[in-house]
């Protein structure tokens, strides 16, 4: 049976994948954004948005907007949030009122129109640092830097007793620590949503993305995934700023398999009141994803640009142990690194893309967010 879905955020990058999947398989879409300017520049309809996807321009902190675009509505997927640690750190105001106030509008507007499922976007932020074993092979589950060992390029985390650690996939199960305002809220957003979801018996899941990339993301948006960041930069012969040494591992998962999680997580019994990984499960260094890029670009001549800096709130190891997603959502990554790496090429062909990352960092660095 046909349902109508609606996407908080649906005009972005994500929200826009799962809005063709929904219709591809036969769902009504309706589309709830506010076309932000830092993402959508000129504040249009974005081409790559399908067709049959109805379009509700509006702020989900506007309590009518809401409720317009809830009438007829089965489903809800809450993608709509601002994204981007580094500004979360000092647009504080916006970021909480913007993820924190819009997840709590959506929320009363559904108690006088409930629906069957409800799915909140979260993010491996929430996880600070992944979770890493000691030398005995025992998870250390509350790993922090601290900033003394930074300003001296100590980059890895160490133990108590500063033993060495080492990085594995990290679980559902690994407490949050919460080391930006963006961490934060994404935090908030889902224990709202699951809470919500308890109190009034709507199924509901929060999806913790890892680094998601691919065609339609924000080229231009500097507080973006590192991939797009990195392509804006090579595509105005600029060399990518890499933090840190480099060596700082990250999961990237294809948009087409975030896309397909959340598509899943919609129908999923299993998966109500659970928070899941949506990644890949494999794990990459940032020198490697930069020189991968520039290689598919035709870039090899633009040779990253390892600062040695780092930013306030950046974590050095985290990617996804993805069983509780296999086991509950029947996800598995379908789309392999070089694949989607190869996909982003294509797309990225004759695109645009204003580079201002140095203005971005610029930003941080006079209030002492990069060092």
């Amino acid at each position: 049976m046909s349902r109508t879905v609606l996407i908080t955020g649906g005009a972005g990058f994500i929200g826009a994948h799962l809005a063709r999947r929904l219709l591809e398989q036969g769902d009504r879409v309706r589309v709830l954004d506010s076309l932000h300017p830092q993402v959508h520049r000129g504040g249009e309809r974005p081409d790559y948005l399908h067709e049959d996807a109805e379009l509700v321009v509006g702020d989900v902190r506007d309590g009518d907007a809401v409720r317009k675009a809830l009438v007829g509505v089965d489903r809800v997927a809450h993608l709509a949030a601002r994204v981007g640690v580094g500004q979360s750190m000092y647009e504080i105001a916006e970021y909480t009122s913007a993820n924190g106030v819009g997840t709590g509008v959506l929320l009363e507007a559904l108690l006088d129109h409930p629906v069957e499922k409800l799915l909140v976007a979260s993010s491996m932020s929430v996880y600070g640092e992944g979770l890493y074993l000691g030398p005995d092979g025992t998870p250390t589950p509350s790993v922090e830097r601290r900033r003394a060992d930074l300003e001296q390029g100590r980059w890895e985390p160490v133990g108590p007793d500063g033993e060495p650690l080492t990085p594995v996939g990290t679980p559902e199960t690994k407490p949050p620590t919460l080391s930006s305002v963006y961490a934060l809220g994404k935090y908030d957003q889902e224990r709202l949503t699951l809470m919500f979801g308890e109190a009034y018996k709507v199924p509901s899941v929060a999806l913790r993305f890892f680094n998601a990339y691919g065609p339609y993301q924000a080229l231009s948006n500097p507080y973006t995934g590192v991939l797009a960041i990195f392509a804006s930069r090579l595509l105005n012969g600029r060399p990518p700023l890499v933090f840190e040494d480099g060596e700082q591992m990250r999961d990237f998962v294809s948009v087409h398999d975030v896309a397909r999680a959340c598509a899943l997580a919609l129908d999923a019994d299993d998966a109500a009141g659970k928070v899941v990984n949506v990644g890949s499960g494999e794990s990459i260094t940032v020198n490697a994803i930069a020189s991968r890029l520039a290689a598919i670009l035709g870039r090899t001549d633009i040779a990253p640009e390892v600062t040695g800096k780092f930013r306030v709130g950046d974590i050095r190891h985290c990617f996804a142990d993805v069983s509780l997603a296999k086991e509950v959502l029947g996800y598995e990554p379908e789309v392999t690194l070089e694949q989607g790496m190869t996909e982003l090429a294509e797309w990225l062909e004759g695109q645009v893309a204003v580079d201002d990352v140095d203005a971005a960092t610029a930003e941080l660095t006079s209030r002492g967010l990069t060092v």
